[in-house]
């Protein structure tokens, strides 16, 4: 049995909770997307954690609200409507800079981030008869061709856009786009509708998987070297090195070398440090529940933490991050 006087106890309980004794009650508001992505169940797992381990004690509440994705999330937070947001990496980067489709509303220095979330990886595939050196430097020689790069007004064709430009590819114009989701757009390969596609998404990506069982040598992937990289990223610091181990996809014999981008957590630079520390801090001592309760999670790390994030950490993320080792470059720290 050990014995404490009493000011030892009290100076020990000190030590014990000061880490949260500055936190701040709260009860802020998570944007997500539509229901029917994986935006929204994210969101109401990421809430619904923060309820379960930080209401109780730290008075730290938060609710999931589904929004038009992106593009809104990036107003709720400038207009003080959300704290925190579920965004693409693109949209995070063009609301830094304040350029791209939401460039009226200018740079928006407030936005910062927590967390990537999970990565959209790029998977390219295209005809093999039109595969060439098998990496995407054979995209601008496709020009004229039907591509199939995502729906009308979507993220996706969005950020193919970005990426294709890099290479000197404005799809709007040189491209004849066949619109529509990824099973479409597989579909649409498949029949020889399209020569080529591109599904940014998680890994595997149920229409890919579709694709690769069904056509064998037919079809060919690219693969992204170094170089196409930085000229896609086109010095935006989002797109990193992802690598599709053998074996993902059916007939798949070796590792897939593409890109990815993160759909990460950002929040407003004004929110008290504490409570996105805690936050933060929560989030990575529970993986295992956010990964039960919804499989995009099982992408999250702590080693994989700031890949690809387009803007600054909030000062709450980066000190978790400083006490678990990670690097962080100065491009994200806060100034």
């Amino acid at each position: 049995m050990f014995h404490f006087k009493k000011s030892a106890l009290i100076a020990a309980l000190a030590v014990s909770f000061g880490a949260s004794a500055q936190a701040e009650e709260a009860s802020y508001v998570l944007a997500t997307a539509s229901t029917g992505g994986t935006y929204y169940p994210v969101g109401v797992a990421l809430s619904t954690l923060v309820k379960v381990k930080l209401e109780p004690r730290q008075k730290i509440g938060m609710s999931a609200i589904s929004s038009a994705g992106s593009g809104e999330n990036v107003r709720l937070l400038r207009e003080g409507e959300a704290q925190f947001a579920i965004m693409q990496g693109l949209f995070g980067s063009y609301a830094a800079t304040g350029t791209g489709p939401i460039a009226e509303s200018g740079p928006q220095e407030n936005l910062r981030s927590i967390t990537m979330l999970w990565q959209n990886v790029e998977q390219f595939v295209v005809s093999s008869d039109v595969a060439g050196d098998g990496t995407v430097g054979v995209l601008p020689g496709l020009k004229g061709e039907a591509m199939a790069l995502g729906s009308q007004n979507s993220g996706t064709i969005g950020s193919n856009r970005a990426l294709l430009s890099g290479l000197g590819v404005a799809i709007d114009t040189d491209y004849d786009l066949v619109f529509g989701g990824y099973g479409p757009s597989a579909e649409a390969l498949q029949n020889g509708q399209v020569k080529g596609i591109n599904t940014p998404a998680g890994v595997p990506t149920g229409a890919i998987s579709q694709l690769m069982a069904s056509v064998g040598d037919s079809l060919t992937p690219l693969t992204v070297t170094d170089e196409q990289l930085a000229a896609m990223d086109d010095g935006r610091n989002l797109w990193t090195r992802f690598v599709i181990p053998a074996g993902t996809y059916p007939n798949q014999g070796a590792d897939w070398n593409t890109i990815a981008q993160p759909n990460f957590l950002a929040t407003n630079a004004d929110l008290p440090e504490e409570n996105v520390y805690l936050i933060t801090k929560t989030i990575y001592e529970n993986l295992a529940f956010l990964q039960a309760i919804h499989p995009a999670t099982k992408a999250m790390a702590i080693e994989k933490a700031i890949a690809g994030l387009p803007v600054p950490l909030h000062p709450g993320a980066a000190r978790f991050y400083s006490e678990q080792g990670i690097d962080i470059p100065d491009r994200l720290m806060a100034k």
